[in-house]
């Protein structure tokens, strides 16, 4: 994912975008500087994190791994209690690095082979059946390309370097090309979901109910959602969540088909593109792109199941309809280790909601400068 989203803007003459496009580096730069001090400020959930088979707890961390700089996906394992699976975004090769959320290291990086050469990587999810999923489902070109893939390759029993041969599908859409950042493997039944991606909203799509590597698969909408940057399945299988740049929805998940709608504690970060379940289902984890990049634990409320965390939002009251999902929802941190890790105190509540006013109000003001140039 590189661009967020965009709506139609005025069209201005070419004097008028001269003058915006100076005022927008000038915006641009302001916006760096409240960005920069947002996320000094901005509230970060406190954790009672649950612990992992050794003990240790899976909390917020930041991604340590220098190659890692555009962490697009994340996925916990199922065979080894505290690490997370991720991948780079476009234009990086076939690696998905494995990293232990108890120090932020890299313990395994998986180079995939029997595929062809990876294209726009956005989403990876656990299956049932002890594989991992790799969606390579982006579109930069805002759905131009005629067909997707997605990757499949067994969880390795040990952690450690290796090449693993993975089977490649290909995707197709059967109502034509689209851009898309999130893939979500159903945990009881196996099916495999897409939900494309559209400044106006997208779609969910269903895969079939076995894929194949000798064919085409074709994904058919079953209905509308936001627009998201990813999703994932509860491990119960009884809910889905799908994350957008400032907020995130939880859905009920009925006979393979999107219920009740609620509102769910996200973190605002400077690139919010990846969230998953923690293996026991007790919190969120929520990923953002860039070098030395955060993750953020949001623990889930035991009765209701929304998410439980000091200043952050827990209504249940989000719209019945499961394309009502553009409600944002309040606090969150930054993403490092630094800004997630170590919770905030009431008293930080206020500056959390300074500091996300900020970071919106800045990124707003830079793309509105933006699209006027685009339009003379």
């Amino acid at each position: 994912m590189r661009s967020l989203p965009r709506h139609p803007g005025p069209r201005v003459s070419g004097a008028v975008a001269a003058t915006a496009g100076a005022v927008a580096a000038t915006a641009g730069a302001i916006a760096a500087v409240l960005l920069t001090t947002a996320s000094a400020v901005v509230f970060a959930p406190a954790v009672t994190p649950a612990a992992a088979a050794d003990g240790a707890p899976d909390q917020s961390f930041t991604i340590k791994d220098p190659r890692v700089t555009e962490s697009s996906g994340l996925a916990a394992s199922r065979a080894h209690p505290g690490v997370y699976w991720t991948h780079n975004d476009s234009g990086y090769g076939p690696q998905i690095y494995a990293v232990d959320s108890r120090t932020g290291e890299t313990v395994a990086t998986l180079t995939l082979e029997g595929i062809g050469k990876p294209r726009d990587v956005e989403a990876i999810s656990m299956g049932p059946d002890g594989n991992v999923y790799v969606g390579d489902i982006g579109d930069n070109l805002n759905g131009t390309w005629d067909h997707v893939w997605i990757y499949r390759f067994p969880e390795p029993k040990q952690l450690k370097d290796a090449t693993v041969r993975a089977t490649q599908f290909t995707v197709k859409y059967a109502d034509g090309p689209r851009d898309a950042e999130s893939m979500m493997v159903d945990p009881k039944t196996g099916r495999v979901y897409i939900a494309s991606k559209n400044e106006d909203g997208g779609g969910l799509y269903e895969g079939p109910a076995e894929l194949t590597s000798s064919g085409t698969n074709t994904f058919r909408r079953i209905d509308d959602v936001p627009w998201v940057t990813d999703g994932a399945f509860s491990p119960d299988g009884k809910e889905l969540v799908l994350r957008s740049y400032f907020s995130a929805r939880a859905y009920a998940w009925q006979n393979g088909r999107l219920g009740k709608d609620r509102r769910v504690s996200a973190p605002i970060q400077r690139q919010a593109e990846s969230v998953t379940y923690t293996a026991d289902g007790k919190a969120l984890m929520f990923g953002t792109e860039g070098k030395e990049s955060g993750v953020v634990r949001v623990d889930l409320d035991k009765d209701t199941g929304g998410s439980s965390s000091s200043g952050g939002s827990s209504s249940s009251g989000g719209s019945s309809s499961p394309g009502g999902g553009n409600s944002s929802s309040g606090g969150g941190g930054d993403g490092g280790a630094a800004d997630g890790a170590s919770g905030a105190g009431d008293g930080n509540q206020g500056n959390a909601t300074l500091g996300a006013i900020i970071v919106i109000g800045g990124a707003a003001l830079v793309f509105a400068f933006k699209r006027m140039r685009r339009k003379d």
